[in-house]
């Protein structure tokens, strides 16, 4: 039976919580009592991608927060995000120091940049639109590679991710269900890329790709309409309405906050843009609900414009998860639709209480 969790939020003066909202994704977590994160390579030889292509060396690039020594646990980032953009004040901040949830001297916290991202292998190093197209199931096989044949894991603790990360804990819950003891997707639905959500990443693509600027992926400066695509995106399916009304009440302050967001240069190159965007088209793992094992908490918020809770899809998938419940944030001037969960005070209590209260299961 499904259980759904519901709390009540952390109390914020409006105007608070809309400065929050602009910089709990960049923040970066200052002060924050955890041991100095350490960066890596590892390099997957003759990695064969689903359409059967292969790369002789596939790079990936990671971040490890603690000792090998500590129970471990992996973090995903979200799409175009990085292991860096994990290590921010309202995640890491919240969740990796001294007696918080995530306690970097008990465990072994691993933030993989993923296949396309950071700075791990991505066709913006030379092969451009001759990289390997890969999707989810490539981009968590890589990470299964790096955790056994790079750090010799066996088992671990938790898998936690947010967004595209959210969506990736599902395939590894489904993929290698033996692997860990819990699975904590936030932002993300058990079920097929579809609807606005994929509509509206199809429409950012097609703007990329038919500007004129893009030239077939051979371009020589970043196409001009790209940063049009991606706000509008951004604007449509992040941020909270509630944020945007107090944010931008009247047509002045509206127009204000589109002048400053396309003032703002798009720092990701067009083909990684796109490979990473893409990358999601097949995701589906709604067929393989019943063979996860791990203790799941789906972390969704009332409001995120990508994964509405009011369509009942997510509802019914949860149902097929044997030990699954749905913690689901309320909408508040708080939250931030699509972004609420990358501000972990919204759910710190409740991973620590699951972490402690979870079965091992191997390792």
């Amino acid at each position: 039976m499904l259980r759904q969790l519901v709390f009540r939020p952390i109390t914020l003066r409006p105007c608070v919580a809309v400065l929050a909202a602009f910089v709990a994704c960049c923040a970066p977590a200052e002060a924050a009592d955890y041991p100095a994160p350490k960066q890596a390579d590892f390099v997957v030889k003759d990695f064969k991608f689903h359409t059967g292509e292969t790369l002789p060396e596939l790079k990936l690039h990671y971040t490890t927060v603690g000792e090998p020594t500590g129970q471990p646990v992996l973090v995903l980032h979200g799409t175009g995000g990085s292991g860096a953009s994990m290590l921010v004040a309202p995640f890491a901040g919240e969740l990796f120091g001294k007696d918080q949830p995530l306690d970097a001297t008990k465990y072994y916290i691993i933030i993989p940049d993923s296949i396309g991202h950071g700075k791990s292998s991505k066709p913006s190093d030379g092969l451009k639109t001759g990289f390997p197209a890969y999707d989810y199931a490539d981009m968590v096989d890589a990470q299964h590679r790096l955790l056994t044949e790079g750090l010799g894991i066996k088992h671990l603790r938790l898998v936690i991710g947010n967004s595209m990360g959210g969506m990736h804990s599902w395939v590894w819950a489904t993929r290698y269900p033996d692997f860990m003891d819990i699975a904590v997707p936030m932002a993300s639905q058990p079920t097929e890329m579809a609807a606005r959500n994929w509509m509206l990443r199809r429409i950012m693509l097609e703007t990329i790709r038919n500007d004129p600027d893009y030239s077939g992926g051979n371009y020589t400066t970043q196409p001009r309409m790209m940063k049009y695509a991606v706000t509008a995106y951004a604007t449509a399916t992040a941020g909270g309405t509630i944020a945007y009304q107090l944010a931008a009440p009247t047509a002045a302050l509206a127009d204000k906050m589109v002048e400053e967001r396309l003032a703002q240069a798009v720092p990701t190159d067009a083909n990684d843009f796109i490979y990473q965007w893409e990358s999601s088209h097949d995701y589906n793992p709604s067929a393989d609900l019943g063979k996860i094992k791990a203790t799941v908490m789906l972390i969704n918020s009332a409001d995120d414009e990508r994964n509405p809770p009011e369509t009942g899809v997510t509802g019914e998938a949860m149902k097929r998860i044997a030990n699954g419940k749905l913690l689901l944030i309320p909408a508040s001037a708080e939250t931030r639709g699509h972004l609420t969960t990358g501000n972990a005070k919204f759910y710190a209590q409740p991973l620590r209480e699951l972490l402690a209260s979870a079965p091992q299961r191997g390792g």
